[in-house]
């Protein structure tokens, strides 16, 4: 798979353009998408509505389209945070995704868990990773270098963990899945944690990296708290694949992954509150 190549998720569209004026070096262009966007939960502003809705947007395309009817300068020209676009990591990833891969820059999001956010649990993430030249760098484009200890520019293996090596730890019994998710404890309805989760997860990461950056809560095909034995054993199987991530492996995935893929068509389940619905991914 080419990886300079913008997918549909991507692509920019007729807002190309506003990526000509960004910088060269990959560490203010981190800077530029924080300047963008804001988490909807970690961002120290409660949104509601209209604006909480904004954690939808499914395509970079509409994500500069929402900044720009809001803001409408350059995007390096500095937004307060209430006027950034309300998102999660998957945007902040995505659109450093979207900037990299116009610069001719090969880069893809990758699906796991972060175990520097809460030292109780391991949340839910999505970061990049760029080709150098010589290997694959990991960046956190979300995370200010400044305010943690490791390298965010290019992570240490440790504090963040793919979805697939979260999965066999968890299937061999050596970790505790209810300890990776989107929100501690059994909460009120469905927990957001859990086997299912990880499980969940781990065809986020296979979608991602076969450049289907879908939202963080869209399934399809069997993907759902109950499945059987089989469905399990071919998630490990999927995990083993991607783990290895030679180029054997990801041909087998490339293979395998049309029978595995939303096909178009994806059950959103938006945090936002909007009624759960299938979406046309191809409208």
């Amino acid at each position: 798979m080419d990886y300079t190549k913008q997918t549909p998720y991507s692509d920019p569209g007729e807002y190309a353009h506003l990526f000509d004026a960004l910088p060269d070096d990959i560490p203010a262009i981190g800077a530029v998408v924080r300047n963008l966007l804001i988490h909807y939960r970690g961002g120290g502003i409660e949104f509601t509505g209209d604006r909480l809705a904004e954690i939808d947007h499914r395509w970079v395309a509409s994500i500069l389209a929402t900044d720009q009817r809001r803001n409408g300068t350059a995007l390096a020209v500095p937004r307060e945070p209430f006027d950034r676009v309300v998102g999660c990591c998957r945007d902040y990833t995505l659109l450093f995704v979207s900037a990299l891969r116009h610069k001719g820059i090969p880069v893809r999001s990758r699906i796991g868990f972060a175990v520097y956010f809460n030292e109780d649990f391991n949340h839910d993430h999505v970061v990049a990773e760029y080709w150098n030249g010589d290997r694959w760098v990991m960046i956190d484009a979300q995370l200010d270098p400044a305010d943690h200890p490791f390298n965010t520019l290019d992570m240490p293996p440790g504090p963040f963990v793919s979805a697939a090596e979260i999965w066999r730890e968890a299937r061999a019994g050596r970790i505790d899945p209810n300890l990776y998710g989107a929100i501690p404890g059994p909460g009120t309805g469905l927990a957001l944690n859990g086997l299912w989760f990880i499980r969940t997860y781990v065809h986020y990461q296979l979608a991602h990296l076969m450049g289907d950056e879908l939202l963080l809560w869209e399934t399809w095909g069997t993907l759902a708290p109950t499945y059987t034995e089989a469905d399990a054993a071919e998630t490990d199987e999927l995990a083993a694949l991607l783990i290895t991530g030679d180029e054997t492996a990801f041909k087998e995935l490339t293979e395998r992954y049309p029978a595995l893929s939303p096909n178009g068509r994806t059950l959103l389940t938006s945090p936002s509150g909007r009624p759960h619905e299938w979406v046309d991914l191809t409208a």
